[in-house]
């Protein structure tokens, strides 16, 4: 059941029809939608899960599947060749998709990252640029940690930091994406505990954190960048009064965003700025509720500074030779070492990954290539997740069973291979198993592995 004093805060909202919008909440349909990893293809016609599948309509590779599988019976899943996530919030893809063309090389600033959903889809949209996601709080972090090396491209740095850190980069970024921290009303169907912790105390306090992060960071975003703003509520308090206070910045222009009315996803405007938003009603497309809004940063107060970099110290010319003896670095990496691995980082954007390893916590970037082990190269399961397209090490393709039994961290037997070999399935890589003369050891990382099912 729906609180009443949160119906009536819904009353007078743009597109707000209450009895279709209680109807909705009362059938309590479970959608499912996934996004696919564009650095990882896979045949969507073999897939033994991802069956009956349509097309959400604002995003290229978002599908709805017909019936919620087990995913985590799925390699694939694991191997992180797709991403299960809200059609909802694939909406940022249309709305990348209306800013800037797929070659835009630009610096991006995921605010407040975890699980890592948009991280994951900023990173497909900007295959050329550098993807930046933050997460404060440590355990949802480790998620996020997990999910981008799982996704595999080398264009993420994953931190964590407050969002008053990034005032240490002014002007830095071309585009910041808030996904605000919320009260989480856009949710209610999906998950009807959060009803429970749902009150107009908790909208006010989330207001009044979404101000605070907005007031932050906004300074970090480059003259002519762009501010993304998106909660999955449909309070006013966290959405329209917040496209005012943005408004409000200096320098801070709303941009509007044509959408095909089929999406029926609904324009509203705030009462101070007329600043123009967009919100998503469960009675009105097939997902959950969202908002979101978009502005301009038409000039900036703070221009770049050019701060001593330091932190991140470039492999010795030894370590360089180790990595030579197993393969080639693509000519556009340079290497570094880091905590007693060795680190892959794209040479284009050499002077921006020193700026942000000198004023931010670093959890991950670019791809970890590996620990040396006297003269060896120990190849990290960061390699084996990444889209790299030619490893130079065995592969083993295995079937549904075999994949699972990998992934349970169980023993694996390989017939005719010797030394680390890169376990693929649907020639997706899943991990590293080393084949030795009388058995096979598994290399899955521990605390992934699937226990129970």
């Amino acid at each position: 059941m729906l609180p009443e004093s949160f119906i009536q805060s819904l009353e007078g909202l743009t597109g707000f029809d209450k009895a279709a919008f209680v109807a909705v909440h009362e059938q309590r349909e479970q959608i499912t939608s996934v996004r696919l990893n564009e650095s990882k293809p896979f045949e969507l016609s073999h897939h033994p899960f991802l069956h009956q599948i349509t097309q959400v309509p604002w995003c290229t590779n978002g599908y709805y599947l017909q019936d919620r599988p087990l995913f985590v019976q799925d390699p694939l899943w694991h191997a992180g060749a797709y991403y299960v996530q809200e059609a909802s919030s694939m909406f940022l893809h249309f709305i990348l998709s209306q800013m800037y063309t797929r070659a835009s090389n630009q610096v991006v600033l995921d605010l407040c990252a975890a699980p890592g959903g948009k991280t994951t889809l900023l990173a497909n949209f900007f295959k050329e640029g550098l993807v930046v996601a933050n997460e404060t709080i440590k355990n949802r972090n480790h998620i996020l940690v997990e999910n981008i090396t799982k996704w595999g491209q080398d264009n993420v740095v994953v931190t964590q930091n407050d969002p008053a850190h990034f005032a240490s980069l002014p002007a830095f970024f071309d585009l910041v994406l808030i996904d605000a921290p919320c009260s989480g009303s856009g949710l209610f169907r999906k998950d009807p505990k959060a009803i429970e912790e749902w009150s107009l105390d908790h909208v006010q306090h989330c207001s009044v954190r979404q101000t605070r992060i907005i007031e932050d960071s906004w300074s970090s975003i480059k003259e002519g960048g762009y501010l993304i703003y998106a909660t999955c509520s449909y309070s006013k308090a966290e959405d329209e009064q917040m496209m005012d206070y943005i408004a409000s910045l200096e320098g801070m222009k709303n941009i509007s965003i044509s959408l095909p009315a089929s999406f029926n996803i609904i324009e509203t405007e705030s009462d101070l700025h007329k600043a123009k938003g967009y919100r998503a009603y469960p009675n009105l497309i097939k997902g959950e509720g969202f908002f979101v809004a978009v502005f301009q940063k038409q000039h900036a107060s703070d221009g770049y500074v050019n701060h001593k970099a330091h932190g991140l110290v470039d492999a010795t010319k030894n370590e360089k030779e180790i990595v030579a003896n197993y393969f080639s670095i693509p000519s556009n990496k340079y290497i570094i070492a880091h905590q007693q691995n060795l680190l892959a980082l794209s040479e284009n954007w050499k002077e921006q990954l020193q700026m942000i390893a000198s004023h931010l916590y670093i959890k991950k970037m670019g791809i970890t290539i590996g620990a040396i082990k006297g003269k060896d190269l120990i190849p990290s399961h960061d390699l084996a997740m990444s889209d790299w397209s030619e490893l130079p090490y065995e592969t083993a393709e295995v079937n549904l069973e075999t994949a699972l039994q990998y992934l349970r961290r169980a023993d694996i037997t390989l017939e005719g291979k010797k030394g680390w070999v890169l376990l693929t399935y649907m020639q997706i890589g899943l991990g590293w198993v080393k084949a030795l003369p009388n058995r096979s050891n598994n290399y899955y990382p521990n605390d992934w592995r699937i226990l129970n099912y």
